[in-house]
Formats: structure tokens, C-alpha cells, sequence
């Protein structure tokens, strides 16, 4: 048996497999449980998105993404005989600027033979059936397939075990929201008739809308509404027929599909909890937060909640900050939840009313706002996820206004290279006060890289994850150097 680790996951999927390989990367001993016998073989969430690359890259290994991926360079609107508007990939604010799509299935395969190259293999047929946090600890028992039960100790505990997890249920936290009252078809297979294979092509047609999402070659994600569901009620998968049927009719009688891959009837569900942790038990992805598949945030979502929550629990593990520092996560990605909630709800409400008049005024409103590139910009920058920040955040302080770049709380967007501990603060400004606080604080900071002459004018921390914790003047040293003493164990 691997024994008691330092933090147990429960959940393989892609946010079990981000957060287990950034807590390696780290040097944390895990164990991740998984009670399904083999990873997935569906394509499932497709997308990953500039911000994500990022980290990604940050992290040192996101040429295997690229590498198994295809770039899309844009989303294209239409009601099937007009374009509606048009959005440029192109506009995002990141030297990744594309979505890349590659399948969930590829994805949790680059992850778990990443993690197995580290020593680490996902522990399959092996489901959390129980916890209890003893305050310095939590005691988990694990169960297999065979019904044999094994109790561990662990420093910690991350539910990353989707939507019906068993994390949160131990946690007796509601999972509140609703459930869209609608049908929804999804198929995945082989597609002739579109043009522009780098880009998605949504149609807004007067009786729903019909998405194209490329995967890889001529393969397609085809994702349709049906119209109105009772509560409870349940619509039968469809079939390659009645697919072909909707693609022709909302989309073009040239459009056709063939050799499907995967077809299903869904429903969705908008659902999230408050807190993302308790004690020494967190949530993270699906077990904290579900939403419509609108702008392909979710799994990008639940990611980032992985990378977060990565870095603060290695510097607490390593004894290099208080564990107060881990109370910042639920408040920095319950309020992203939140944000990305709203955001997929309103691009559903959009994409599916069913007013005539409603949809014309839609289409007028949409077609003049993209005609300004700063409405464009904005649109890319929000899909990206780049616009994401933590200004509320207890991590993030400022001494006075920033007279250039990223304030306190928003994304650094330089890629900074990684110091022997490669998870520190970055200091950045004058080499005086850097050095100093470097040399102060070794385990929480290390030099970065000279600035040009305007960046040092303020001196900056900038977070292991890439966002901007400090920023002051290069006389704020001291309010900088009490912003770490905080935070040091």
C-alpha cells in the first residue's frame, strides 16, 4: 500500500490530475483515488483556453497539449443565412492566443502518464467511502472493488470527485441552484460541409441553436437545445438521423455527419456551493461548482482551482507560510465560481430565447456591438479567461496607485522562469529592495528577472500562480516586507 501521503485527492479526472502533478512538481507526496476502473474515453469537456495554457507553460509542460491539440482561431455566429458577428481568438492578451481543442480524454491522458512518469499512478476501483477531519489531520477510509476497506491519515483532503462528490456530501455543504429547464443533444463524430475548420460555428436559429465545436481532423462536437423539459424529465439519446435532421435544417443541407463517436441527451444543471473548504478538507471543479457549457468554462475553471489551491498548500506542507494562507482559496475561487456562473447563464439565456422579437433585437444589439474592437477585444479577453483577478482577495495589497501595468490582484503577463524552489513570490522593481526581500524572506521570494526602466519604478510581488499579490513604490520595501511577514511560517 502507498501508505499516508501528505494530501489525498479523491477524483482523477482533469482537476485530480492538475492539482496531484502540480503538487509533485512541488515535491508533496499524494495518493489520488479514482472509483472508476479507467480514465475516460469521451471527449467530454474540449477546450482549453489561453489562461489555462498559461499555467500550463508556467509549470513547464504544456508542450504536450499543443502537441496533441488543434488550435481554433475564432467563433463565427450566424442565423444560418446572415453572420450575426464574428470573434477573433486572435485578440486574446496572451502569447497563447487560440483555444486549443483536444478531447477531455486526451487531456486526463497527458496528466496521468505525466503524474506515472513522476512515480505517482492513479489508484483505480479505489472510492473514498468516508473522512473525519481530526484537526491536525484527516483520517480517510478507502475502498475497493473487492469491498476491502484501508483507513489512512493524511495531512489533507481534496475533493476533486465531480459533481455528485463525495467530498462535499461528507461535508454536508449544499450544492444549490437549478436545473435548466431544457433538452439538450450532444454527438461527436465526423462532419463534412463546414468551412473554416480553426473556428466554432454557432447557429441562432429561430428554433434553437445548433454549435460546432472541431476536435481533431474532420471530427466535430455538435451540441443542439430541444426545447422545453418538465422537472425530472428525461430525453432519449439521440440518434444519427435525428442529428442530421436538426444540422440541416438550423444549420445547412450541405452539413452531415457520419461514423458517430458518441451520441447523448443532456440536461444542465447551474449549481455551486459557498465555501470550498473546511478545515483540512477542500473542494475544487466539479464538486464545487457546475455550469452550462456555454464558453467551455468549466473544466478550464476547475483547473485553475487546482493550480491555486497547489501552491498554497505546498508552501504550508513545506512550512514556509502560516496555514492562514490556504483560507484565501475558497475566497478567491468561490468569487471566479460566481463570476463564471453568471457569465455561462447569460450566454445560455442568450443563445436560446425563443421570441421571435427577442431574437431579432438579439441579433441587431450583437451585430452593432461588433462592429468595435474593444467590445471584441473584450469578448476574446473574457473567453480566455484572462480577465480573471483576485482584487478582493486577503492576498492582495497595494501601497498607493501603479502608475503602469498590472495593479495589485490582476495577471502578470510575462512568463517568469522558475526559482530553485519554483514555488516562491517573485519579486520584480530596483535590485535594492528586491534583493533584500529575497534575501529576507528565501523561502517565500526569490529575484526576478531586471525590468525595463518604467517597471521599476514599482516594485511588485507577483504570486506563484501569476497574478500580482503587492505593489508599491521602491519606498514601500518595508509595507512590502510586512506583507510577507503575514504570510512566513
Amino acid at each position: 500500500m502507498p501508505g499516508n501521503p501528505k494530501v489525498l485527492i479523491s477524483g482523477a479526472g482533469p482537476v485530480g490530475l492538475t492539482l496531484a502533478n502540480e503538487l509533485v512538481r512541488h515535491g508533496i507526496p499524494v495518493r489520488i483515488v479514482d472509483k472508476a476502473a479507467q480514465r475516460t474515453d469521451k471527449s467530454k469537456a474540449l477546450v482549453l483556453w489561453s489562461r489555462t495554457l498559461e499555467l500550463f507553460d508556467a509549470a513547464g509542460y504544456v508542450q504536450g497539449f499543443l502537441s496533441a491539440g488543434l488550435q481554433a482561431h475564432g467563433a463565427q455566429i450566424s442565423t444560418g443565412k446572415q453572420i450575426v458577428a464574428r470573434i477573433a481568438f486572435d485578440l486574446i492578451d496572451s502569447r497563447f492566443a487560440y483555444a486549443l481543442m483536444i478531447p477531455q480524454s486526451e487531456t486526463e491522458r497527458l496528466l496521468e502518464e505525466r503524474l506515472a512518469a513522476a512515480g505517482v499512478t492513479v489508484e483505480r476501483t479505489v472510492g473514498l467511502s468516508g473522512f473525519t477531519d481530526r484537526g491536525d489531520s484527516v483520517e480517510a477510509v478507502l475502498t475497493g472493488a473487492s469491498g476491502d476497506s484501508e483507513t489512512i491519515q493524511a495531512d489533507w483532503l481534496v475533493g476533486c470527485d465531480g459533481a455528485h462528490s463525495a467530498v462535499r456530501h461528507g461535508l454536508g455543504f449544499a450544492f444549490e441552484g437549478s436545473t435548466l429547464q431544457s433538452h439538450w443533444a450532444l454527438a461527436d463524430g465526423h462532419v463534412t460541409g463546414l468551412d473554416r475548420q480553426d473556428h466554432l460555428h454557432i447557429f441562432w436559429h429561430r428554433d434553437g441553436i445548433l454549435a460546432f465545436f472541431p476536435i481533431v481532423g474532420d471530427r466535430w462536437r455538435v451540441i443542439a437545445d430541444l426545447g422545453p423539459a418538465a422537472d425530472g424529465e428525461l430525453h432519449p439519446d439521440p440518434t444519427l438521423g435525428e442529428i442530421n435532421a436538426l444540422m440541416a435544417h438550423r444549420g445547412s443541407p450541405a452539413i452531415a455527419m457520419t461514423d458517430p463517436v458518441w451520441l447523448a441527451a443532456f440536461r444542465i444543471n447551474e449549481r455551486k456551493v459557498k465555501e470550498y473548504s473546511r478545515g483540512r478538507v477542500f473542494l475544487a471543479g466539479d464538486a464545487a461548482h457546475i455550469h452550462s457549457p456555454a464558453g467551455g468554462q468549466g473544466m478550464n475553471t476547475g483547473m485553475q482551482d487546482a493550480f491555486n489551491l497547489a501552491w498554497k498548500l505546498a508552501l504550508v506542507i513545506e512550512g514556509a507560510a502560516k496555514p492562514a494562507l490556504l483560507d484565501s482559496y475558497s475566497r478567491e475561487r468561490s468569487a471566479v465560481g460566481d463570476l463564471v456562473l453568471k457569465n455561462a447563464g447569460r450566454l445560455t439565456e442568450l443563445a436560446t430565447l425563443r421570441n421571435p422579437l427577442l431574437q431579432d433585437i438579439r441579433n441587431t444589439v450583437l451585430r452593432f456591438a461588433a462592429g468595435f474592437p474593444q467590445i471584441r477585444h473584450k469578448v476574446a479577453d473574457q473567453l480566455g479567461e484572462m480577465d480573471i483577478g483576485y482584487p478582493d482577495s486577503p492576498l492582495t495589497a497595494a501601497s498607493g496607485p501603479v502608475a503602469n501595468g498590472p495593479k495589485a490582484g490582476e495577471r502578470w503577463p510575462h512568463r517568469l522562469a522558475e526559482g530553485p524552489g519554483g514555488c516562491r513570490f517573485t519579486a520584480l522593481g530596483l535590485p535594492d529592495p528586491v534583493a533584500g526581500l529575497a534575501t529576507k524572506f528565501p523561502n517565500l521570494v526569490t529575484m526576478g528577472p531586471a525590468c525595463a526602466p518604467i517597471d521599476a519604478k514599482t516594485l511588485r510581488l507577483i504570486r506563484p500562480d501569476g497574478y500580482v499579490g503587492f505593489t508599491g513604490g521602491p519606498q514601500d520595501t518595508a509595507r512590502a516586507e510586512a506583507y510577507l511577514a503575514a504570510l512566513e511560517a
